[in-house]
């Protein structure tokens, strides 16, 4: 490998590189009508693949009112999920901790056609609530949504064909605040992160939507990996991120505790001190 072609993350002016002249297209609703299926066929994508039970974890920090703030989540396969406009999904759940304060868990639902499209079909959510004190105040649902329910449409959450520009809906539910859109930028970058792991022919996919304008993200998967980094709070105009969360390793999953258990004594330093997220 060409160590000049290696392009860390910390690159500014990203868009510029990884896609000279971007433009935001117009997204499209892929169509879903078109689709097949295979009973338990794998989601084998080489670039989103859920073929394992470890969990993948990724963390990142960034400095506000003077402390730093660090931010982890974590993908499990979590096995079969339900069947949504006749498919079976499988599910994947995503747990995402502030200073290690559990404040969501989303439970994502997917499957993967005959042409290698890999289709998100909804999600269950769980907010955690906390006040400013870091008391457990309660759970939501806010951003929850299934295929087949108030009128939604299922996405892609990863294209078989990786054509740089294209603008594709991710989810489809505008009855429940749900219009995500990716975009790809490239799909031949070779990527160092700052654990020093190199990966070649990444994809980078710019993530935004209707419900948050001007508020984008740079996801970065590698074939045979998947997610390995995503750029946070990116401003397009910059070509810089507010921070940064990369893959840091990956376990066999651990049973969470009960949100109440979390509040013991053990742990009230950490939540008087953790930062909540705006749906907290």
């Amino acid at each position: 490998m060409n160590r000049a072609s290696v392009i860390p993350l910390s690159t500014t002016a990203l868009l510029g590189a990884l896609a000279p002249g971007f433009v935001q297209a117009a997204a499209i609703l892929p169509d879903f009508a078109s689709a097949v299926f295979t009973p338990g066929q794998a989601i084998d994508n080489p670039y989103f693949h859920l073929v394992d039970g470890l969990t993948r974890i990724y963390e990142g920090s960034y400095e506000e009112g003077g402390e730093t703030i660090t931010e982890r989540f974590e993908l499990t396969l979590a096995g079969a999920g339900p069947t949504l406009l006749g498919v079976q999904t499988t599910t994947r759940l995503d747990r995402a901790y502030e200073d290690d304060v559990l404040v969501e868990e989303t439970f994502d639902y997917y499957a993967q056609d005959t042409a290698g499209n890999v289709w998100y079909f909804g999600e269950d959510v769980v907010n955690y609530r906390y006040d400013d004190d870091g008391n457990f105040l309660g759970t939501d649902s806010a951003s929850a949504w299934l295929s087949g329910s108030n009128s939604a449409l299922p996405g892609f959450a990863m294209p078989a064909s990786l054509v740089p520009g294209f603008n594709y809906y991710q989810e489809f539910a505008p009855f429940d605040g749900a219009l995500d859109e990716g975009q790809t930028l490239a799909g031949d970058r070779t990527i160092a992160l700052e654990s020093g792991a190199i990966y070649d022919d990444v994809l980078a996919v710019l993530e935004f939507s209707v419900a948050a304008p001007d508020t984008y993200e740079i996801k970065y998967y590698a074939p045979g990996a998947g997610l390995i980094a995503v750029d946070e709070d990116f401003d397009l105009e910059l070509g810089e991120a507010g921070f940064r969360v990369e893959l840091i390793g990956a376990a066999a999953p651990v049973p969470l505790p009960a949100p109440a258990l979390l509040l013991g004594s053990a742990m009230a330093a950490v939540f008087a001190n953790a930062r909540r997220r705006a749906s907290a």
